[in-house]
């Protein structure tokens, strides 16, 4: 067994194999970058080698770099984790020039997974299924057309050197393909140095399901059952879970057996996943066909690993050294079912737009959410193993998998991902119920993150009914996300907290001493009312507090609240077993309440002073359908009009690039543009006015 490792990577799935390679006695060695110097992987490695500037060009994906680390440490392997280096065959064979062991597969399993064009054809050979469509070289964009009149629509364009969402674009017609093509060419040379483009079918309700393989360097390759990653955004993954909800014992066979040929075909070793695309809507579940494999570490590993019991990081390391696979295909099972929920530096509430930044606040779930012996906070001193126990409740687990701090920085240089949240339990249900109890104790500020459409997600009656496809966020999500939907009982739970807490608050106020007496006689006490109005949203509601209670409309409602004067977190119940997390700010003269996937904001006041809440003005927001205003920090790329020009309704306007996707900014209504304050190649900050129209 290997005395040190080097983990090629950073954030959470650096922390990851740190905690893996620290259970097993190996000493490990992590790189960082500038961005990087004081991150929590940094950290809790035994030794670290600064690699060069933040770019990741310029530091991660310099192979040199990495090399000359392990020497300059004795590291003995490296671990790439996901991304960067992960799947570059040169990386691999440079570390085997040096004598340095890769964690991962062979060269040549790489080389031919990596290029989905070589990838489809050896998955025919080996009889897989194969989605329909053309695989070969596209000359330009009438070849294009061409092709995808001959497939039939819809089809998907994608670039051939791909992943991670980048790269692709759906055409119903003609005119789409005629408007993507480029595009997809552009961002897979500017990705990852290959414009090549291959056209496919677009499979309809799509659902996306992966097969786990496993293998060794003696010939024995398992499946591990499957994970559903069916709910997406723009191609990027959002929820995981294992095992699926529509998968039969039947079909994960057929499914495993398949994307076990094909590893065998190219001599697979280590971790790896076969993702295939399935039709929802042929209920025999025939209907799947490879879509690729990725040849490394996937990012929702950790729910293969809760319904197994396998530490797949644990069996990388084994499989690099030589050692044989200790298990057999039979002895793969499922124990309960696993949720992973990705927590996105994103703002859902503007279009999903990134949102990179400093972490003013972070506090993940607390302990007391860590149940089970799957806790994996990037901070911890004590190591986890892999097991799927339940806790002395019976109740399941959460697991973090994270890699930032409080008071870091989510950098433009690199994914936007803070944290990825994992719960088990004996049933989906109680997984999905873990994991909404688990977001509302989740505490970010300081930028926009994803946390409300998560619990909106896992709350979500098509989502509780397994009904998934690849368009879920699309479908249920038209007009975008606007918080989670709220119902009477809630609001009116929401009213009474509110309004108790503006009592705590002016009760403690009324202890200040020296003020006028009050109505009860008690020098230096003025009593608060019991009686308030509650403006919630756009709704109103009569509150009387009582004694471990309220009146809500003339409706009695048990429960207490927890909040005191100074909380950012409290605790509702409602006296019928409901318990909501809440996050509570007092913003100006209002409160803001978030729990259970939406912020709501409440103006408390003294119903007696009711009457004279309708004169209070509210401010009008101001005009701002005559600018074109940059929705996220990115590069201008593109300028499609000049000043004088006449825009129609849904017209490109400009092409903004950020976290290496681009982003076409469409014209909202006719329009003649009056003047321009951008040039292509400028760098723009968030709210930047890029037209001005008239």
């Amino acid at each position: 067994m290997f005395k040190k490792i080097l983990i090629a990577n950073r954030g959470e799935i650096a922390c990851r194999v740190i905690k893996t390679a620290r259970r097993m006695g190996i000493q490990t060695v992590a790189v960082y970058s500038d961005a990087d110097a004081r991150a929590p992987f940094v950290k809790m490695a035994d030794e670290a080698v600064h690699i060069g500037p933040s770019p990741a060009a310029e530091s991660y994906l310099i192979a040199d770099k990495i090399i000359a680390a392990c020497k300059q440490t004795g590291a003995e392997a490296v671990h790439p984790g996901y991304g960067f280096l992960s799947e570059r065959t040169s990386f691999a064979e440079a570390l085997a020039a040096e004598g340095i062991e890769f964690i991962g597969p062979p060269v040549n399993a790489i080389a031919a997974m990596g290029d989905k064009i070589e990838s489809k054809k050896l998955a025919k050979e080996a009889g897989v299924n194969v989605v329909p469509g053309f695989v070969g070289e596209i000359e330009d964009t009438e070849h294009a057309v061409r092709i995808s009149n001959e497939i039939g629509y819809p089809v998907m364009m994608k670039a051939s050197a791909g992943g991670g969402g980048k790269g692709m674009r759906l055409a119903y017609n003609e005119k789409d393909v005629r408007e993507g093509f480029e595009s997809v060419k552009r961002e897979g040379l500017n990705s990852f140095g290959d414009d090549r483009v291959f056209i496919e079918k677009f499979i309809l309700n799509p659902r996306h399901i992966e097969i786990q393989i496993l293998g060794d360097k003696h010939g024995n390759i398992l499946y591990l059952n499957e994970r559903e990653c069916s709910i997406q955004r723009r191609h990027q993954k959002v929820v995981e879970e294992a095992p699926s909800p529509f998968v039969t014992p039947k079909m994960r066979k057929a499914m495993g057996e398949q994307c076990v040929a094909l590893a065998r075909a190219v001599g697979y070793y280590s971790a790896g996943t076969v993702e295939l695309i399935v039709s929802g809507a042929d209920p025999t579940g025939e209907s799947f066909y490879f879509l690729e494999m990725n040849t490394r570490l996937q990012v929702e590993h950790p729910v293969t690993e809760a319904i197994t019991g396998i530490d797949l990081v644990e069996q990388m390391i084994r499989v690099a050294a030589g050692e044989k696979l200790s298990l057999t295909q039979d002895d793969i099972g499922i124990d309960g079912w696993a949720i992973e929920n990705r927590v996105y530096a994103e703002d859902p509430y503007r279009g999903f737009l990134p949102s990179t930044g400093r972490l003013v606040e972070y506090s993940p779930p607390p302990a007391k959410f860590h149940q089970g012996p799957f806790v994996s906070s990037a901070v911890e001193t004590h190591d986890a193993s892999i097991s799927t126990s339940l806790d002395a409740n019976g109740n399941g687990y959460v697991r973090l998998d994270d890699g930032v701090y409080e008071g870091g920085e989510v950098s433009m240089f690199y994914d936007p991902m803070i944290a990825k949240l994992i719960t088990w339990g004996k049933t989906r249900d109680e997984a999905a119920d873990l994991q909404i109890h688990a977001l509302d104790a989740f505490r970010i500020k300081g930028l926009g993150h994803n946390v409300d459409f998560l619990s909106a997600i896992m709350q979500h009656p098509r989502f509780r009914s397994g009904a998934l496809t690849t368009g879920f966020i699309a479908e249920e999500y038209p007009e975008g996300f606007h918080g989670a939907a709220t119902s009477e009982e809630l609001l009116r739970l929401l009213a009474a907290v509110c309004a108790g807490n503006e009592f705590t608050l002016q009760s403690r106020a009324r202890r200040i001493s020296g003020q006028l007496d009050g109505d009860d006689g008690r020098e230096g006490v003025v009593r608060v009312t019991t009686e308030w109005l509650v403006k919630l949203g756009d709704r109103r509601f009569e509150v009387i507090l009582g004694e471990g209670h309220a009146v809500v409309d003339g409706m009695r409602i048990a429960g207490t609240c927890d909040w005191r004067p100074g909380m950012v977190q409290a605790t509702a119940t409602d006296g019928e077993g409901l318990k909501l997390g809440l996050i509570v700010e007092r913003i100006g003269n209002q409160w803001r309440v978030t729990t259970r996937g939406a912020a709501h904001t409440a103006l408390v006041l003294p119903l007696r002073l009711a009457r004279h809440e309708s004169l209070m003005l509210e401010k009008e927001p101001p005009d701002l359908s005559k600018l074109l205003i940059c929705p996220m920090p990115g590069l201008l790329v593109k300028l499609h009009v000049a000043e004088g020009d006449e825009v129609q309704p849904g017209q490109p306007l400009a092409t903004v690039e950020a976290m290496k996707m681009e982003n076409i900014l469409r014209a909202e209504k006719q329009a003649v543009v009056a003047k321009v304050n951008a040039a292509e190649g400028e760098s723009l900050a968030v709210d930047a006015i890029i037209l001005e129209l008239e």
